[in-house]
């Protein structure tokens, strides 16, 4: 064991040499307040048998310990608030409001309309036009929404499934009009449809149909977007929909294997694409299970893909993720009380090495935020980044009994969900057959009678109440932002090229029932200013339309 421990820390040294060349530590020493030096890396002075096999070292397999050798001490994690509301003139001022006030990267948010597919003076948009999130619905919303952002110097995240393929041709059409090759964009589309039949609800085409369009973006940016990830495996949206850690690891795992599979089945290569892959997990309340949580899902995936897939690329076994603070434990009575609880959770992501992060705003409860909150939840992270000292060593509750024995209990249970997934013939099975939603339903009724009962407080809310609350200030949305936008999108229809709309349309179609991928046809329309609806109605006329059992 010794020899072996001290040829893996030798290799670790290795790789922090290499990691510095490109990324030097943020300061140099590192020490607390009182003087007392914080080392890089903290080990046990006699490793037990296994230790190897179960923590490692940080960037290096299974990953448990993180998938960066330096992890925080070189560069924090991506600081990427999740905004969008209204128009896209209003979202892009937010959008460089939050850049200016020092975030590092983009986070979109859309209405409902355009995560389902319709354009905002479709009548199925009618009072949701831009309500949760921006409406976009041709190039010309894109264009607005990235107006004066640099699309080569800033990395975008954008939260679109089942519509993924025509907001991430939009992303491409916007940046070759700043004159950004598409290989050289940065970010990633969630594209992960799976979730949204187990836990969310936005898809549009039944499973088999949107499995194939997932492997066609999978193909097209392999060839063409190297940079761009271009799937974020959702555990985030089950967690949300009453799931417990344990299952939010077990399921997306699962999710995230059928994804694979699909891919392999359409002829893919292991390493030409898993590096790509990304992972979206939510921050809950309890801290040491969620930072626990983290460190058992990466060491899951590393066994998954090493051992299940035998992926030979070290980068195929990394599982990188974003994280979001838990939108289902903000309250609406007392919303101050959710910076704490942001805080909470945003910390236990940290601890557990995530890669990028967004932390709610207090009044998300009742509204989408003001700027003022939206400042104050990017505020508490960089607090914790440069005021807290928790980014100065690597994984620093490694070793904790608790902690460790919490990673392995969270590894064993989420592997019995996988096991019985497997049952069913994978993911894609188990969802056709209800089984992730049964079971998720079970546990959100099981939840919420603990708290009617008073055997899980919430604070402000069954426990430590006010009799009279002051109205907080919130943001309302413009009631004649719908108007705006339908006429807008209107005046779009009217002054393009209809000719070179219905030819792009005729040749998707085309590409749908000859089994071409589509996304070189989707990127054409998009450029002669198709909408969002249009394209998404070729699809539906020729994959028909998911409806939930």
């Amino acid at each position: 064991m010794s020899g072996s421990y001290e040829n893996q820390k030798n290799k670790w040294k290795q790789n922090v040499d290499k990691t510095l060349q490109k990324f030097p530590e943020r300061k140099e020493p590192f020490e607390t307040s009182s003087g007392i030096p914080v080392h890089r890396l903290y080990e046990p002075e006699k490793p037990e048998d296994g230790y190897l096999e179960k923590l490692g070292f940080p960037g290096a397999y299974p990953y448990t310990r993180g998938i960066q050798p330096t992890m925080y001490r070189s560069r924090h994690w991506t600081m990427r608030q999740y905004a969008g509301f209204g128009s896209a003139k209003e979202t892009n001022e937010r959008f460089r409001y939050l850049l200016d006030q020092g975030q590092t990267g983009l986070s979109v948010a859309f209405d409902l309309p355009t995560q389902i597919g319709y354009d905002s003076d479709d009548p199925m948009a009618e009072g949701e036009v831009g309500k949760v999130g921006v409406a976009i619905d041709s190039l010309e919303d894109m264009e607005q929404l990235f107006a004066e952002i640099p699309l080569n110097k800033v990395s975008t995240s954008m939260t679109i499934n089942a519509p993924a393929s025509i907001l991430l041709a939009m992303y491409i059409a916007v940046g070759e009009k700043q004159g950004v090759a598409k290989e050289k964009l940065t970010g990633t589309i969630q594209n992960d449809i799976l979730k949204e039949y187990i836990a969310r609800g936005t898809y549009i085409y039944p499973p088999e149909s949107s499995m194939r369009i997932i492997t066609d973006i999978f193909s097209y940016c392999q060839e063409n977007l190297p940079k761009f990830n271009t799937i974020s495996i959702s555990g985030y949206h089950i967690r949300e929909a009453g799931a417990t850690a344990v299952q939010e690891v077990a399921f997306t795992l699962a999710n995230g294997m059928a994804y694979v599979d699909a891919a392999l089945a359409a002829g893919l290569e292991i390493d030409q694409f898993a590096p790509r892959l990304a992972f979206f997990f939510n921050a809950h309340n309890q801290f040491f299970e969620e930072a626990a949580k983290y460190r058992a899902a990466r060491r899951m995936w590393a066994k998954i893909m090493k051992e299940k897939y035998n992926a030979q690329d070290p980068k195929s076994w990394k599982m990188r993720f974003h994280t979001q603070t838990g939108g289902s434990t903000l309250t609406a009575q007392q919303p101050d009380n959710n910076i704490v609880r942001v805080t909470v959770q945003a910390l236990a992501a940290i601890m557990g090495g995530t890669q990028s992060l967004h932390t709610n705003s207090k009044d998300e409860a009742l509204a989408l935020p003001t700027e003022d909150s939206a400042r104050i939840a990017l505020r508490t992270q960089q607090i914790l980044a440069h005021e807290s000292g928790v980014t100065e060593t690597v994984d620093p509750l490694a070793g904790s009994y608790f902690v460790e024995s919490l990673t392995d209990e969270i590894e064993k249970k989420a592997n019995e969900y996988i096991k019985r997934i497997d049952e069913f013939g994978g993911a894609v099975k188990a969802v056709e057959a209800g089984y992730m939603q049964r079971e998720i339903h079970q546990t959100a009724y099981e939840t919420q009678k603990d708290i009617e009962k008073g055997e899980d407080v919430i604070v402000g809310v069954n426990e430590f109440t006010i009799d009279e609350e002051v109205e907080p200030e919130l943001l309302r949305v413009d009631e004649k932002l719908e108007k705006n936008q339908v006429e807008a999108t209107q005046r779009i229809r009217e002054n393009r090229d209809a000719d070179a709309v219905t030819d792009s349309l005729k040749k998707l179609r085309e590409a749908a029932v000859n089994n071409e991928n589509l996304m070189p046809f989707i990127v054409e329309a998009v450029k002669v200013y198709a909408t969002v609806g249009e394209i998404a109605n070729v699809l539906r006329d020729e994959f028909g339309e998911y409806t939930a059992m």
